[in-house]
Parts: C-alpha cells; sequence; structure tokens
C-alpha cells in the first residue's frame, strides 16, 4: 500500500502539471464509472477559464458535439479502449495472446516456419525466398553439364511458400445489462471497460471481425463505444414487491419503468444483428446480473417481477432460435455479496438450452473470463452458405 507524506507547500518543490494524456486518463476513470453526468459537469465549467479543459479539446480528446456540448472524442475513445486492454493484458502477462489459430491451414494474415511447393493462387507475397534460391542452386548443380549462364535461373518448380494458418473470421455481438442493480458494487463499471477492452483488441488485431454493442434493460438498443462511455444503468423508478405490467409497444404510456432486465429483447436484437453478417463465426457474449424480468409478447411488452417461469420460457425460446441461427451464446453472471441461487439455476438453463457457456464470476475477474470467451469462440472453423 503506497504512503504519502503531507508537510506545507515552501515554494521549493517544482510543481508539475498533469499532461493532458494523464489528466484525461483520470477523467476516463470517472466516465466509466459516472457516465454522461461526468460531461454534463465539465460543460458547467468555462472553456475560456479552465486551462485543463481547453488542454483536452487543444490535444483532440474531448471535442463539442452538434449541440454545443462536450463529448468524447474518437481519439479519446481509442486511448480508453488502449487503457482498458492493456490493463488486461496486464492481468493476463502468463497467457500471452496473439493472432488465435484454428488447426486449418489455409489463407491467413500468420506464417508458419513450413513451407511448401507453389500452387497457382499462392500469394507471392508468402514466398520462402531461401528455400527457392536453394533450390534454383541446386537445380544448377544438377545441370553441370550444360551451359552454364552468368546469372541464376529460377523457374516455377524452384518455387517455395510459406504456408499460413486458417484464421476464421468472427462476428461479435456484447450485450450488457444496464437494468438497476448493475448499478451495485462496480458492476456496470466493470462491464463497461471489458467491452471497451474487447473492442480495442477486435480493431487491433483482428481487422476482419465485427463487432457490436447492445445494451438491455426494459427494452434493448445498440450503443457505439461513444454512447457506452456515457452510458449507466437505469434507476430504479417503482418500489413495488409485486410487479405485472403490460405495455403496448405501439402506444406506450408516457411513463415506462426502464430497469427491468429484458435478455429476450436483447437477444432478438443481436440475432437480427448477426443473420446480417456473413462471418464464418457468430457469438453472442452476454454479461448480466440477474434474472429476466420483462419479455416480448407480440407487440406487448411484459414487466414481471418477481422473476417469472413466463419470462424465463420466453427468453429461452429465443435461445433457440439463436442456436438454430449459428450462434453460439456465452453467458457471465455476475455474483457479488450474497448466493445467486435463482440465476445460477436460470444461466444453467440458458447454457443447455444455447448448447454454450455458463460462468459465474465477480465483476473484477470478468475480463479474463470474457477474453477467453471470445478466443474459443473464434476457433470453430464454419462454412458460410
Amino acid at each position: 500500500m503506497p504512503l504519502f507524506e503531507y508537510s506545507e507547500f515552501d515554494g521549493s518543490q517544482e510543481f508539475k502539471t498533469l499532461s493532458a494524456e494523464m489528466a484525461f486518463d483520470k477523467l476516463s476513470e470517472h466516465l466509466l464509472e459516472h457516465g454522461e453526468y461526468v460531461l454534463r459537469q465539465l460543460d458547467r465549467l468555462n472553456e475560456d477559464d479552465t486551462d485543463l479543459l481547453k488542454l483536452l479539446i487543444k490535444e483532440g480528446y474531448l471535442e463539442k458535439d452538434e449541440e454545443g456540448k462536450l463529448a468524447v472524442s474518437a481519439r479519446g475513445v481509442k486511448r480508453i479502449e488502449s487503457k482498458a486492454l492493456d490493463e488486461l493484458f496486464t492481468i493476463l502477462r502468463k497467457d500471452a495472446l496473439g493472432k488465435h489459430p484454428t488447426e486449418f491451414k489455409g489463407a491467413g494474415q500468420v506464417r508458419h516456419d513450413d513451407s511448401k511447393p507453389y500452387e497457382f493462387g499462392d500469394p507471392v507475397a508468402n514466398l520462402n525466398l531461401h528455400e527457392t534460391l536453394k533450390n534454383a542452386m541446386i537445380r544448377r548443380g544438377r545441370d553441370r553439364g550444360k551451359p552454364q549462364a552468368a546469372h541464376l535461373d529460377i523457374s516455377e518448380e524452384d518455387f517455395v511458400v510459406y504456408e499460413t494458418e486458417y484464421q476464421t473470421s468472427c462476428a461479435t455481438v456484447v450485450m450488457l445489462d444496464m437494468s438497476g442493480s448493475m448499478a451495485r458494487y462496480g458492476k456496470f463499471y466493470h462491464a463497461k471497460k471489458v467491452a471497451l477492452a474487447l473492442a480495442g483488441l477486435i480493431r487491433s488485431r483482428y481487422a476482419e471481425d465485427t463487432f457490436k454493442l447492445i445494451g438491455f434493460y426494459t427494452y434493448a438498443s445498440p450503443l457505439s463505444e461513444r454512447a457506452l462511455l456515457k452510458a449507466g444503468p437505469k434507476p430504479v423508478s417503482i418500489f413495488d414487491s409485486r410487479v405485472f405490467l403490460r405495455v403496448p409497444l405501439d402506444n406506450p404510456p408516457k411513463f415506462v419503468p426502464e430497469h427491468f432486465t429484458n435478455i429476450q429483447a436483447g437477444l432478438r436484437f443481436a440475432r437480427n444483428i448477426l443473420q446480417r453478417t456473413a462471418a464464418a463465426n457468430k457469438q453472442i457474449i452476454c454479461i448480466t446480473d440477474g434474472e429476466p424480468t420483462a419479455h416480448l409478447e407480440g407487440r406487448d411488452l411484459v414487466l414481471m417481477y418477481p422473476p417469472s417461469e413466463r419470462t424465463a420460457r420466453a427468453t429461452l425460446e429465443e435461445i433457440g432460435a439463436c442456436v438454430k441461427a449459428g450462434i453460439q451464446l456465452s453467458t457471465f453472471a455476475l455474483i457479488e455479496d450474497y448466493f445467486y441461487l435463482g440465476l445460477m439455476n436460470f444461466v444453467d438453463q440458458m447454457a443447455r438450452t444455447g448448447r454454450g457457456t455458463a460462468v459465474y464470476c465477480s465483476a473484477g475477474e470478468l475480463g479474463g473470463f470474457v477474453l477467453d470467451s471470445f478466443v474459443r469462440g473464434r476457433r470453430t472453423r464454419r462454412n458460410v452458405s
């Protein structure tokens, strides 16, 4: 634990202001924890009177949106993702990651020491020049009885290329629970950080992959990475011990509580996204801390608390639809200070129905498990019809 010594400032010590990078890193931690509230507080400051704010805008970490309000820039989002990824790799340092292979060889980005004779269609960029020249020299030696040219002739039979590793493409959708209970124990903070780290990993190392974010609560909606930074769990707005509400989606009332957990809607949204992609592998990573308490019935939204069999059945039916669409599902149940028997039982049902993975962990352990699930989800080679 670090020790600090405090004393009166006598003017002899050199005072150093934070660099733009360090200041933004401090700000990003508050953004991850408190979301849009932080930016709104910064909006209250007068930019002309705040050197730090001017510095962050000048260096391109913050910008003004179309409404003149402060927003994190693309550069800022990239730095937050990079920092989150670095932190995750620091934790998992002993399991260094690179490109993740399949057991198949074929067209890909990773070269091996193994080589093979050139075949029509092999990329010339993978030419093993050393072996190719050696073959030409050997062939020249066999032809000693023939007139020798002053230069080395290389024919097609001499060409050797490196073997390459087939790498699957993967479309990943991360579903983040934004229900009211995610505000407790830093659960949403850790979930946001993991999602942003995964976005940074995919962008930097898996350029052929696609990545989407969906937040689910009473409803479900897509999230850009910039929107995720500002997002937070939905505040609890009703406190009744028992709830049964039916909301017509075509004509909803002015007030609909948003803090419920609609896993079915999130899965349906994710399935629709993934069915439009041509990736060889499609996977959903669902991070939640509670059983579903909301589901859709036709054009009606049904909210039920305590969790009901009716909602569970509707959610499992949607998981079945994901299986039929060839989508792999991994569910991460955040279990913090007490034993979530109902949640664990339901997540087990999700894993059985979806033929997928169920993981129970604390929020602080989430990153390692999600990263491992993402890696495993890329390894299966599937043919796309």
